[in-house]
């Protein structure tokens, strides 16, 4: 073995975007960690200064063809507090329908197609197919009611574009979205074979004291509200987000990493941090689910995020199921009145990454004057950084490929949305001579 070893990644597979990861090595002694993020800045919030209220959604549903719907109900929550907007009960329930959508073809896809393949020994979900047909067209399958449901009530599976400030621009048929029990009863079993299948899996043993955040309602699972809670202790409104954290630059990524004030230390998002802080949230199937996946909540190995997304599937199936068959008429209103206005407002919500948080600021000619956009993979890079640090001398005497896989095992624990996050794998792994 050579005295200097470098190791690189050109792309990291099985995640959204392209960066790389830096780690350098003095013996098993970490030195530094970068997960640098090359891609180029992709200026959302710039451009979408001077459009009109009506325009934002629609915009937003394109910075990720993954999660639209995340970003499309952050900014409409966000621009209703700044116009002084209320919905009714009905459209608040088709929201959540919209956004158990969501979680549901973004948690199926990763479970069996990017994270599975580690845990079973794959390099891809379609060589796992090979052996494992069965549970990869189940997933296939799983993703697939999802985008169904973003159909009927979106207007398509990608981008959709019935979302609008106050609701929807029309109300689904009755019989549309009843023709799809069948598909979410066997969706709600396909979860348990989910979790059956993810809470075998040999999780490796990596035990850290995160600082979890989510939002969190008194009495629902998160989806669109709530306040912002941590497991250190703190809640608050989210009008306060931004005395709480802070976007910060460095130098080796064109995307910005968030930090929790005032430490400035990193924190985690995403579904084990909303399992650990709101588990008591869970509809009883789902509880039903996280006790029966043998982990011992709240966890602190986020290895266990894929069990706690077949959770959270279980949990999306559920309450699909529960708003779908309470569904009995189409809604005469679908969409509440508004007058342009100045005015600033902010929001956020669980998207299947983890908190996604806006902020807006209407001028007195009703248009946007000043957008901010935090997505969840942002604000997850410096944690993953962390866990890198703390997990690399665990596996620093493994031959490189095997170390490297190890580390985009890791990576791919937090489903990092890189576009989103402006936004991966090239590895360097800079070992000086005492690390033979």
């Amino acid at each position: 073995m050579p005295a200097n070893r470098t190791f690189e990644v050109k792309a990291l597979s099985r995640v959204e975007g392209e960066g790389a990861l830096y780690v350098k090595l003095d013996g098993d002694r970490v030195e530094r960690v970068e997960l640098n993020i090359y891609e180029p800045p992709r200026f959302f919030e710039g451009f979408l200064r001077g459009r009109a209220v009506r325009e934002v959604p629609d915009i937003t549903a394109r910075i990720c063809g993954i999660c639209p719907v995340a970003y499309q109900m952050s900014s409409c929550h966000a621009l209703e507090k700044a116009l002084g907007v209320e919905v009714g009960p009905e459209i608040r329930k088709l929201r959540r329908l919209l956004y158990c959508g969501e979680w549901i073809e973004s948690h199926a896809l990763h479970v069996y197609l990017l994270h599975a393949p580690d845990f079973l020994g794959y390099e891809s979900g379609i060589s796992m197919a090979a052996d494992h047909r069965e549970a990869v067209e189940r997933g296939l399958r799983m993703k697939k009611i999802g985008n169904d449901l973003l159909e009927v009530l979106g207007g398509r599976a990608i981008h959709p574009i019935n979302v609008t400030v106050g609701g929807f621009y029309r109300a689904p048929e009755a019989e549309d979205l009843r023709r799809l029990l069948p598909a979410l009863e066997w969706g709600l079993q396909a979860s348990w074979e989910t979790l059956k299948l993810v809470a075998g899996f040999d999780f490796p043993d990596l035990e850290i004291d995160y600082d979890c955040v989510a939002v969190r309602h008194p009495s629902e699972y998160p989806l669109n509200e709530g306040r912002i809670a941590s497991s250190r202790g703190a809640e608050i409104d989210m009008e306060d987000y931004e005395r709480h954290f802070q976007e910060r630059h460095v130098a080796h990524s064109t995307s910005l990493h968030s930090v929790r004030l005032p430490a400035a230390q990193p924190y985690l998002v995403g579904p084990l941090a909303r399992l650990n802080l709101c588990r008591e949230q869970l509809l009883p199937e789902a509880r039903r689910a996280a006790d029966a996946a043998k982990i011992d909540w709240p966890s602190r190995n986020n290895f266990h995020s894929i069990a706690a997304r077949a959770v959270e599937l279980v949990q999306a199936f559920a309450e699909a199921q529960a708003i779908v068959g309470d569904y009995r008429a189409r809604l005469a209103t679908s969409q509440v009145p508004w007058t342009p206005r100045a005015g600033e407002g902010c929001h956020a919500t669980e998207a299947p990454r983890g908190l996604l948080y806006h902020r807006y600021r209407v001028g007195d000619d009703g248009l946007i004057a000043e957008a901010k956009i935090v997505p969840p993979t942002s604000q997850n890079q410096g944690r993953i950084e962390a866990d890198l640090a703390a997990y690399v001398p665990r596996v620093v005497r493994l031959d490189d490929a095997e170390a490297t896989r190890r580390c985009e095992q890791l990576i791919r624990n937090y489903d990092p949305c890189i576009s989103c996050a402006t936004h991966f794998l090239r590895a360097n792994f800079d070992r000086s001579a005492t690390a033979r």
